[in-house]
């Protein structure tokens, strides 16, 4: 599986996996990557985040591949500044939105697009959101989004998304997927996608039928991109579900170098 590092793509979800809780990268990690670059492996980023939130971090680290966005909306070529794939949520979303921001009045909410972040309805969680991301969203209504959306974000205390959910399954929406992608965040994507089904385009799109795939994710929006994988890998912290899917549950965290961790178990299986 290992034969040649130059075959190697490890693909990092970033949030709770590559990123420590203060969401500043660690200096063991960032070695780690750039040693694993300078011996010829692969790395990239695979993330729930907007280009805007995620590039902010590109002084820290680059990626030498194509990188995945939107929880895998958009298969993104930075170096050449054009998306190889573009996945969007359909029409009949924007009224499941309108209907649960009605039963939910104090839900946050934002709409992501290329362009930018759009909040449409602010709250305690969404500044929190903003402010630990440093992104800069545009608060705008509904009616000043033109762009196709890549996917919904709701933002709110654990118990209000727990309410939310509920709220959500019984109404039976269809169409649209409903992923929890953090005990505070609950999203909708395009039907049938994930960041696995961006991996499975990107193996297909960037020639990779020889290449060894290494994922790493702590959430529940990571768990199709670990099982795709040639290699599924998890941090400590991830949730029992991810556990459960993937092949090496690291002992450390994310506030303990998982993804160092990840590198070294691989330059031990080519050495």
């Amino acid at each position: 599986m290992f034969e040649d590092i130059n075959k190697v793509l490890l693909i990092t979800d970033m949030d709770g996996t590559f990123l420590p809780s203060d969401k500043i990268p660690t200096s063991e990690n960032l070695k780690a990557v750039e040693r694993f670059q300078r011996a010829g492996g692969k790395f990239t980023i695979a993330t729930g985040r907007a280009l805007q939130a995620a590039e902010l971090y590109f002084d820290y680290f680059k990626c030498n591949f194509p990188m995945i966005l939107f929880n895998g909306g958009m298969v993104y070529d930075y170096d050449n500044k054009k998306s190889l794939y573009d996945r969007y949520v359909p029409d009949i979303t924007k009224p499941m939105v309108l209907d649960i921001l009605e039963h939910f009045p104090n839900l946050g909410c934002e709409i992501l697009v290329e362009s930018n972040i759009k909040i449409v309805q602010y709250n305690d969680m969404e500044e929190y959101h903003t402010r630990i991301c440093k992104s800069h969203p545009d608060i705008v209504e509904f009616s000043d989004i033109s762009e196709p959306w890549y996917k919904v974000l709701f933002a709110d205390t654990e118990e209000n998304i727990d309410e939310v959910v509920r709220y959500v399954e019984a109404k039976g929406f269809g169409g649209v997927d409903f992923v929890r992608s953090d005990r505070f965040f609950y999203e909708i994507l395009p039907l049938g996608n994930s960041k696995g089904t961006a991996v499975h385009k990107m193996r297909e799109i960037c020639s990779l039928s020889d290449y060894t795939i290494v994922c790493a994710g702590d959430y529940n929006n990571d768990i199709e991109m670990i099982r795709y994988a040639d290699l599924g890998v998890c941090p400590s912290n991830a949730t029992q579900e991810v556990k459960a899917v993937s092949d090496l549950v690291l002992k450390q965290s994310n506030d303990e170098n998982a993804i160092a961790a990840v590198i070294d178990y691989i330059f031990s299986k080519i050495n």
